[in-house]
């Protein structure tokens, strides 16, 4: 004889709320996904980040100010909360040169940050700022969302 059991309407919700957030976590994190790169122009970078941003230059041709910048970008990964520090170099509006610093609390992110970091310049170097929204480098995708929020710092701090 078989016996059924009545699980309760709110532990259904909750392991059902609990089973997409995980889906949603690992969803820039398969490995098929490893070695595509590229930029994003269609999505929304969201809020500007605060930035400690400073400028050193002359004023370019376009709507931002020549000089480099630095700001700070954070993300989220399924075990911590990752920093990264952007730096960029602005010539008439556009990127000519990028450096990125991690700082992983993890081992995961410390990999991910450095494929990130090592084929970020290739898509963005030579792109208008304004053009810039990465989606995946190199295999990271959560990575490229606190790129973006330090793009965005960057841009407030840079407008002419």
């Amino acid at each position: 004889m078989i016996r059924t059991v009545a699980v309760p309407r709110t532990v259904r919700i909750g392991v059902a709320a609990l089973g997409v957030a995980g889906a949603f976590a690992l969803a820039g994190c398969t490995a098929a996904d490893a070695g595509r790169g590229g930029i994003d122009t269609d999505s929304d970078t969201g809020p500007s980040a605060a930035s400690d941003a400073g400028a050193t230059g002359s004023s370019g041709d376009g709507s931002y100010t020549d000089g480099t910048y630095t700001a700070e970008g954070s993300y989220a990964t399924p075990e911590s909360v990752e920093t990264i520090i952007v730096t960029v170099t602005l010539e008439g509006d556009e990127i000519t040169d990028v450096e990125v610093t991690g700082d992983p609390q993890k081992s995961e992110s410390a990999q991910y940050q450095g494929q990130f970091i090592g084929g970020v310049a290739d898509e963005v170097v030579g792109q208008d700022i304004d053009e810039i929204a990465v989606s995946r480098v190199a295999g990271s995708s959560l990575t490229s969302g606190g790129f973006n929020q330090a793009i965005e710092a960057i841009k407030s701090e840079a407008a002419a």
